[in-house]
């Protein structure tokens, strides 16, 4: 389906580290997640945007921790104590894509003008 990817830190990282550093990388205000599954986290899935429906997939794959937005309440009980999961917001898990898809226009068309537009679009405000 080509929808999210898995990879490993070269060396693990404590659980709150890991969170606290990913919050800063995508500028979130906040991190909703359960319960770490380890001290220590290794392999990670990320999936930009609505990525409760990819679950299962990073369970298989033996994540510690599924980076991703939009879960409900109730899909947090999903984890099992099997995975942790970072809801780190649907804005903050898709914002730094754009300059990756514009970058990679511009490589593959070089007469064709790129602009990204600077407005933050995020209609999800926290207090």
């Amino acid at each position: 389906m080509g929808s999210g990817m898995i990879g490993e830190l070269e060396n693990p990282m404590p659980w709150e580290e890991f969170l606290d550093s990913t919050k800063i990388a995508l500028k979130a205000t906040h991190i909703k997640h359960t319960s770490p599954v380890s001290e220590t986290v290794k392999t990670i899935a990320v999936c930009g945007g609505s990525g409760s429906f990819l679950l299962r997939d990073a369970i298989s794959k033996r994540a510690d921790v599924f980076v991703t937005s939009d879960f409900k309440y109730h899909e947090f009980f999903d984890a099992e104590n099997k995975i942790m999961i970072a809801d780190v917001g649907h804005f903050e898990s898709e914002w730094r894509t754009s300059t990756i898809i514009a970058n990679r226009i511009r490589g593959k068309f070089t007469n064709f003008a790129v602009r990204l537009a600077l407005a933050k679009t995020n209609p999800v405000q926290i207090r």
